[in-house]
């Protein structure tokens, strides 16, 4: 297949904080505010949009906060996956394909209503590595998949983003020598990212599913940020995809909140 590339809007923006008092699953540290499930960091788990939501989603933008949970001083089980892999795999491709396995092979692809009694709930990569770590699998969905992808990216000495399109998230890694990768994304005028889409067990890391080739996306690189309120963004990123023969540019507001507000999480999966 010809190769392709597209360029994705970065993009800043939400808050969080929240208050309760219920646990609200079998892990410890949750609570229930108003029908929603909110960790220690105040964090939405039942919820990707608004200032408290676990992707901070709004009309315009988005931050996947629940990502930083698992990053700098809180860098916990997850990272040090990707340390141990990065130990075991000293060629730069081939443990990016190892992580990718990683996580394609032992999550598997489970509605949140079936697993956690919610239609939405979203996992750290803390929480899901240790489900993994103690049974040998876990179970989530494609933000859960994305963001443990995420973060052991980073802790395996890679730059990786989060990436939402209509209804689904998947995880990119700045990986340029990579020509595995079908469609290869550019963030910023940066060339160079490859999607990972772990949520159906025979992909290959570089798959994209294709309605999200040409289509309207965002991703956000994650980075060891504070878990705390910001201002959003006073204009809307831009989002242009190229096929080869000129681009089309598409303004990005309202492009996530409507489509999220229909439909949170519509999971795509290769069959």
């Amino acid at each position: 297949m010809k190769r392709m590339m597209l360029l994705l809007g970065l993009i800043l923006v939400a808050g969080l904080a929240a208050t309760g008092y219920v646990s609200a699953t079998s892990s410890t540290g949750f609570y229930e505010v108003n029908g929603d499930v909110v960790d220690d960091w105040g964090i939405c788990r039942t919820r990707a949009d608004g200032e408290y939501g676990f992707y901070q989603l709004t009309e315009t933008t988005f931050r996947p906060v629940i990502a930083f949970e698992s990053l700098g001083e809180e860098a916990a089980l997850a990272y040090h996956l990707g340390e141990q892999i990065a130990h075991r795999y000293p060629d730069k491709l081939e443990r990016a394909e190892a992580i990718f396995r990683f996580v394609r092979d032992r999550v598997n692809y489970t509605p949140d209503i079936d697993w956690f009694g919610y239609d939405e709930f979203a996992q750290n990569a803390d929480e899901l590595a240790a489900t993994i770590s103690q049974n040998g699998i876990g179970y989530g969905d494609c933000e859960d998949s994305a963001v443990l992808l995420a973060v052991m990216y980073k802790g395996a000495g890679y730059r990786s983003a989060i990436v939402v399109g209509s209804g689904h998230t998947a995880a990119l890694v700045y990986l340029p020598d990579y020509n595995k990768a079908t469609v290869v994304f550019e963030l910023e005028g940066e060339p160079g990212w490859v999607w990972a889409e772990a949520t159906g067990k025979n992909n290959p890391l570089g798959w994209v599913p294709k309605q999200f080739i040409n289509a309207k996306l965002a991703a956000y690189e994650i980075s060891a940020e504070a878990i705390a309120p910001l201002k959003p963004t006073t204009a809307p990123a831009v989002a242009v995809a190229g096929t080869g023969g000129g681009a089309q540019a598409f303004p990005f507001i309202s492009i996530i909140g409507l489509l999220w507000l229909m439909s949170l999480f519509r999971r795509r999966r290769r069959r």
